[in-house]
């Protein structure tokens, strides 16, 4: 007794004073997460061919011709031009040929080319996805600028008139369409401000300046959308974090209320708001197909609509399956980043 050592080891622990099981989760730790990562490769398979087949059919369902639309309504084309034209594309083959051919086509990376500019696919995407990009990432910078800082205002003021500033514009955001918002900012920019952005697309590289006033007001449109949504989770995340046992203590030692909020509460209230915002990321890239209408920009959306009024079905079907696999990896990115933000998390 007087050595103070244990007269036998206690249930769980090992000679080396190691607690049994820890190390050997630990190691299968990054096994599992591996197999979760192809599990989850292996399940978007079938979800891109399902997107195929859904976005195939819809454009061969659509009223009107490819053809009648490619030559336009002067009606001086005659039936054998018609003919031969609609055989040089495919179009004559049946619906079970004609898919499979264009699914070999996006399997081994060459889509084809447009059939309304006869612009090989892969050059129009070259030009549209930096427009569609710089976009959305302007969007969803200005979206999480708003969204986090007012839902934390929101919830350390609870009740109270910024509170309920921060709640109705939450809601506002999410009941106002793109389509009007985007239309109201330009005619309030335009009428009130008398600002004009630029007229014609200029690229970030030509000229910096002109680039950002051109995307500035887009940018805010969408990143407005983005920003409700993730506003109301920061705000119901960070409430319900702050009424913690260890937030209490915090509070309780005389931490400053900054510190305690920004250091110890958001930190861990901001894990359940990297869920929401990889849920946003689809409404993110459906509204860049209403703000690119609206202001005129060379993007995906509105290279997608073009396409479908001209009936060009390998540049709609190419562009459906670009978005679908993107939404597909930022999911699955999503995911990884919430594993790795709270250590607990662990995927099989």
């Amino acid at each position: 007794m007087g050595t103070g050592r244990r007269p036998w080891p206690e249930p769980g622990w090992t000679s080396s004073g190691a607690r049994e099981g820890i190390g050997t989760g630990e190691e299968r730790a990054p096994a599992g997460m591996h197999k979760y990562v192809i599990r989850r490769l292996l399940l978007a398979v079938p979800v891109l061919l399902l997107s195929s087949v859904i976005v195939f059919c819809l454009m061969r369902v659509m009223p009107g011709d490819a053809l009648i639309a490619l030559m336009g309504e002067s009606g001086n084309v005659g039936q054998k031009e018609l003919a031969k034209l609609r055989k040089d594309l495919g179009l004559d083959r049946p619906y079970h040929e004609q898919y499979a051919i264009w699914l070999w086509q996006m399997v081994s990376l060459s889509p084809g080319d447009s059939i309304f500019t006869n612009e090989p696919i892969p050059v129009s995407l070259r030009k549209a996805i930096p427009v569609t990009l710089e976009l959305a990432t302007l969007a969803m910078i200005i979206g999480l600028v708003i969204a986090v800082p007012v839902g934390v205002l929101s919830a350390t003021r609870q009740d109270k008139l910024s509170d309920y500033v921060g709640r109705v514009v939450a809601v506002s955001g999410l009941s106002i369409p793109d389509f009007w918002l985007g239309t109201l900012v330009i005619t309030f920019a335009a009428i009130w401000v008398h600002w004009i952005p630029p007229i014609g697309y200029v690229s970030l590289w030509d000229s910096p300046w002109r680039n950002l006033q051109q995307f500035l007001l887009p940018a805010a449109v969408l990143g407005f959308r983005l920003s409700a949504a993730t506003m109301r989770m920061t705000r119901s995340t960070v409430l319900e974090t702050l009424r913690e046992d260890y937030v209490r203590t915090a509070w309780a030692k005389g931490l400053a209320g900054r510190i305690v909020v920004y250091k110890h509460a958001l930190k861990n209230a901001l894990i359940p708001v990297v869920t929401i915002i990889g849920g946003q990321l689809g409404t993110l890239l459906a509204g860049t197909v209403v703000v690119e209408q609206i202001f005129a920009l060379p993007g995906m959306g509105r290279l997608t609509v073009e396409a479908i009024l001209y009936r060009d079905y390998p540049v709609v079907q190419t562009n459906v399956m670009l978005v679908a696999a993107t939404l597909v990896t930022l999911n699955l990115v999503v995911d990884l980043t919430y594993a790795w933000l709270d250590p607990r998390i662990r995927y099989r």
